[in-house]
């Protein structure tokens, strides 16, 4: 791993890769949190993990619905997987101990049953937690509740990149923690689960601040490419030729993603990022960047159009015309779209009525 800080002569942070360090044996590895990036990373994991101190033990995992589980056993098979009874047994049990879950009420609950039952059985040896979740304001006393105990160390390591970056092992994993910790879990994790590590150094929350930095910028593009497309179908212009223009002349995969999406009104929540996790994470980027007096105004909009989206979605579910259980966050064209007089969720829809209300 290279130079753990960034000082004025290393401004940029850096980019770790596979150091190993030898083991006798390999650790016992335990996931919390089955989510759409936490189930791909565990089975990835499980498939790609190296071998070089012998074949890794089965992960146990734990998840709130036990049939996304049973799902990934199903997949992996049992002899890389195999179900806990409970958080609290992972915590007993694993020396490395991935969490992945929705928000920081629930990662809180989540650690309060860790640390009971590491108070229970007080750790032998080292231990490491992972907290790959989005957090924002209670890293510090996840901190505190862990260092409470001896030879357990915390790192922050949330992870950048979509459901499909995810489904080939080539998500961003950035740092910040314990450096010795780090080291050990950034072996694990590349290539099995990402392609490289962003080093942030110690502070636990700059690992996490980065990770709301780079979702402001893809709430950011969402906007935009909601605003473009929008403006598209009310002049005339067509969606299709804004798609077109994407792929020729801003090619990342992640907008052509999302610009597809928006072009088929395909907003379903389970096989992306929620909008209610939009709204979680554009909250959060206000309130830091209200803190450090750096106004992002792109994400004030964005915003107001993830609220406007869902409330529209919501009113959709209570009439039990909405297609799906959970709405994708490029769904805040939505909010777009009805300040243009447009109906939310249907372009095509709009179109025909937008065209037969010009023409009388």
């Amino acid at each position: 791993m290279q130079q753990d800080t960034l000082t004025p002569e290393n401004p940029t942070p850096p980019y770790t890769s596979r150091p190993h360090t030898p083991k006798l044996f390999p650790p016992q590895i335990g996931c919390i949190g089955l989510g759409n990036i936490g189930f791909l990373m565990t089975r990835n994991l499980a498939l790609n993990a190296p071998t070089d101190d012998g074949p890794l033990p089965p992960i146990m995992i734990w998840n709130r619905t036990v049939s996304k589980a049973e799902k990934l056993i199903e997949l992996v098979g049992d002899q890389k997987c195999r179900i806990a009874k409970d958080p609290e047994e992972i915590a007993k049990e694993c020396d490395i101990i991935f969490v992945n879950l929705a928000n920081d009420d629930v990662v809180r609950s989540i650690y309060n049953r860790l640390t009971s039952s590491l108070r229970r059985n007080p750790p032998t040896r080292e231990k490491i937690f992972v907290e790959t979740s989005t957090l924002t304001q209670h890293v510090a006393e996840l901190d505190s509740m862990l260092s409470n105990f001896p030879r357990v160390h915390l790192i922050s390591c949330p992870v950048i990149g979509s459901p499909i970056v995810a489904e080939k092992s080539q998500l961003l994993l950035v740092m910040s923690g314990d450096y010795r910790s780090k080291k050990e879990v950034a072996y694990w994790l590349v290539p099995a689960v990402g392609k490289r590590v962003i080093d942030l150094g110690g502070d636990l929350q700059k690992a996490l601040t980065f990770k709301l930095l780079a979702n402001s910028l893809i709430l950011g593009n969402l906007e935009i490419l909601a605003e473009a497309f929008t403006f598209a179908q009310k002049s005339g212009i067509g969606e299709n030729h804004v798609d077109a223009l994407i792929k020729e002349y801003f090619p990342a995969p992640s907008i052509v993603n999302y610009a597809e999406k928006m072009m088929n009104d395909s907003f379903d929540g389970s096989q992306g990022f929620s909008i209610d996790g939009g709204i979680k994470d554009a909250t959060h980027i206000r309130r830091l960047t209200a803190k450090h007096n750096s106004p992002m105004p792109a994400i004030d909009v964005a915003h107001q159009n993830l609220l406007t989206a869902r409330a529209h979605f919501r009113r959709m579910q209570q009439q039990g015309h909405s297609p799906y259980e959970e709405l994708d966050w490029s769904g805040l064209i939505a909010g777009t779209r009805v300040s243009a007089g447009l109906y939310p969720f249907d372009q095509r829809k709009d179109f025909g009525l937008t065209m037969v209300k010009e023409q009388n």
